[in-house]
């Protein structure tokens, strides 16, 4: 450990120049990235993992770390850099290879790809959102783990933000929020350069965001000359003693600082040339020779963060030992990739008169598993009663009782989806709640969710024009197609009870990559040929008519109990039809070849219904006339009415079938 006067010794200037310069050297081998923020914030990414991080980084998965999230994902040579210099494993041929493909140094931070990076960032304002959820899931831990135990869950959250993160809508919506819940743990780092990619900031961002926050409910903190690590530092240090407010603190900067092109936005996204890059290293007294770094800066760098940090992760790992049992299993679920829930024995009591709308199955579901799961929590953009995904007994998560199963995210859906995803990166299981039409309000974050390999829950009800009075603003048609669209989502569209059931079995049985559940509203019946054990094959068999099938049709959702009174009236004449229900269409197209040919032959011809848009299906049907879909939209009116008029009430079916199958 070092002592004052070795500490005293250390040249941070060289440190924070060494950053700059290796981060340049990236950019400038790769021939595209962002010099402007590598120059302006290197102070800042150094003083705090110099001063402040509580990290490992010879285990910097550990569960008790500081997280950083670079929501200014551009940065992200500035990350490598400083990565490297503090320890981790990364050499310098990693730094080389920077932006080139299959590399450990993407063009943009992604978890789980480079060692010390907590969330994948790069769209502006979800890094911010995801931080304030990484906040909040340090929350509830801290108040269900600290009982009795000191300090077991006590970690911060960092997040360096730009201008371009807090002009989008997202990240008022998540400071929103995190004011609130009065998330003291959660500091922002903003690079207030007032430059944006198109320009000055004084053309487009002209707020005052140190008063906007306050009104917000954080603390503001100014950093005048963001090239003082000093005063960054002190301006942490302040940050961190906050017990009721989440903090801003407002640094100063100069884009591209001491390059030819320094305060402009030509410096922003395009590498410096060679003559500029020679004329930096030689004003900050650095070899010009590229990926030449000092060692003893490296090793100075690296004395900082283990004076502070050396013993973090194993006395973490002693106090873990002094849980109780219980606990010591609940928490292991949280530091475990591996989160599958198992929730086959689920007890489902149909109601009497066996009908029932899946968005009520989903809340008895809920009810009855989430109680017992202290990992799985979440809620609903001010639709909780409609989404019915409220948890009747489990509390509202606030600033009064951080434990709440039940967040309010209030109308704030964008923020929603990223903030899910900074609770699943912290170990949760979380599960949000909206509209299926409202859906693209949080698909942004929808994608990164897939794209990080997270496990979230997204609960969609209203899920067709059957909506009705409500009319086309709140009828989805083409959610589906862009849901399905996503690589690595899992999209649900469960016909009744049974299916919901099913849907929600295989939901929780994976722990690798997200899940969409499109739920009616309706009251539908509780089929007796449904079965909850099938819904993880994507598709089967629902009806088989008693002699050989001429007719195959496919459906989902509510449209399934038409398909099968379809069959049912077309079966008196004389046609035999097949029904499958599809609760999964990407899953089912993922089975054997044997599986599919024998749910629907080749040689048998295949009708598709579904209130929604046709392109979803090209990989089953080819031609066009055997898709009775929705292409365009809705209109407001008694379910009934809007049906008819659209060609998917039972009479217009059965003749439209009937004529295809002649």
């Amino acid at each position: 450990m070092l002592t004052d006067k070795n500490q005293n010794e250390i040249n941070e200037k060289r440190i924070i120049d060494s950053i700059r310069c290796l981060a340049i050297d990236m950019i400038d081998k790769a021939e595209s990235g962002h010099p402007g923020i590598a120059l302006g914030a290197a102070p800042i990414i150094y003083t705090l993992y110099a001063k402040h991080l509580r990290i490992d980084p010879t285990n910097p998965n550990y569960f008790n770390r500081d997280r950083f999230v670079l929501s200014a994902g551009h940065a992200s040579a500035l990350l490598y850099a400083t990565l490297f210099m503090a320890g981790y494993d990364l050499t310098l041929d990693d730094l080389k290879a920077f932006r080139q493909i299959d590399s450990k140094t993407p063009g943009h931070p992604e978890i789980n790809t480079t060692p010390g990076v907590d969330a994948t960032t790069g769209p502006l304002g979800q890094g911010f959102a995801m931080a304030v959820g990484m906040a909040m899931a340090e929350a509830n831990l801290r108040s269900r783990y600290n009982k009795g135990k000191k300090n077991l869950i006590d970690f911060n959250t960092y997040v360096l933000c730009s201008d371009g993160d807090l002009m989008e809508g997202i990240s008022y919506e998540a400071a929103s929020l995190a004011g609130t819940l009065k998330l003291n743990k959660l500091i922002a780092l903003y690079d207030s350069n007032s430059v944006c990619l198109d320009g000055k900031t004084s053309d487009t961002f002209t707020e005052n965001i140190a008063m906007r926050f306050v009104a917000l409910g954080w603390n503001v903190i100014t950093v005048d000359d963001g090239d003082s690590y000093e005063l960054v530092n002190k301006a942490i240090a302040e940050a961190k003693t906050s017990t009721d407010k989440p903090t801003l603190i407002e640094i100063k900067t100069t884009i591209g600082k001491d390059s030819q092109l320094e305060g402009t936005n030509k410096v922003h996204g395009t590498p410096l040339t060679k003559e500029d890059i020679t004329n930096i290293k030689e004003k900050l007294n650095i070899r010009n020779i590229p990926f030449t770094v000092s060692q003893n800066a490296c090793d100075d760098f690296q004395s900082l963060i283990n004076a502070r940090c050396h013993n973090l992760s194993a006395e973490f790992s002693k106090n873990l030992k002094e849980l109780s049992e219980e606990q010591q299993e609940e928490l292991a679920y949280f530091m475990n990739p591996d989160k599958k829930i198992d929730i086959k024995e689920f007890i489902y009591n149909p109601p009497e008169n066996l009908k029932e709308a899946p968005r009520d199955t989903s809340h008895k579901i809920l009810n009855s598993e989430v109680l017992n799961i202290p990992y799985v929590l979440g809620g609903s953009a001010d639709l909780a009663s409609s989404n019915r995904t409220y948890i009747d007994e489990g509390g509202n998560f606030s600033n009064n009782d951080y434990l709440g199963r039940n967040i309010l995210y209030g109308v704030r859906e964008h923020a929603m989806g990223a903030i899910t995803n900074g609770l699943a990166l912290c170990g949760f299981r979380p599960f949000a709640s909206t509209f299926l039409s409202f859906s693209d309000y949080l698909r942004p974050a929808l994608r990164m969710s897939a794209l990080m390999n997270l496990a979230p829950i997204y609960i969609f009800t209203h899920d067709s024009i059957s909506v009705g009075e409500d009319g086309p603003t709140h009828q989805p048609v083409e959610q589906l197609l862009s849901l399905r669209s996503i690589p690595n989502m899992d999209v649900f569209r469960p016909a009744d009870a049974n299916e919901v059931i099913g849907a929600y079995r295989t939901i929780f049985a994976k722990s690798s990559n997200p899940a969409v559940i499109a739920l009616s509203k309706n009251k539908l019946p509780i089929l007796e040929l449904t079965k909850a054990n099938e819904v993880e094959n994507g598709g089967y068999i629902l009806y088989e008519p008693e002699k050989k099938a001429n007719g195959i049709i496919i459906a989902t959702g509510e449209e399934v109990h038409s398909a099968l009174e379809i069959a049912y009236r077309l079966k008196t004449k004389g046609f035999e039809i097949r029904v499958v229900s599809m609760p999964n269409l990407e899953r089912f197209l993922n089975q054997t070849p044997e599986y599919i040919e024998e749910v629907l032959p080749v040689e048998i011809r295949k009708i598709v219904i579904e209130a929604g848009s046709k392109y979803c299906w090209s990989k089953l049907i080819f031609n066009d006339k055997y898709l009775i879909t929705l292409d365009k939209f809705g209109a407001s009116g008694k379910k009934e009415d809007v049906y008819k008029k659209f060609g998917f009430d039972l009479d217009a079916l059965e003749e439209k079938i009937e004529n295809l199958l002649k």
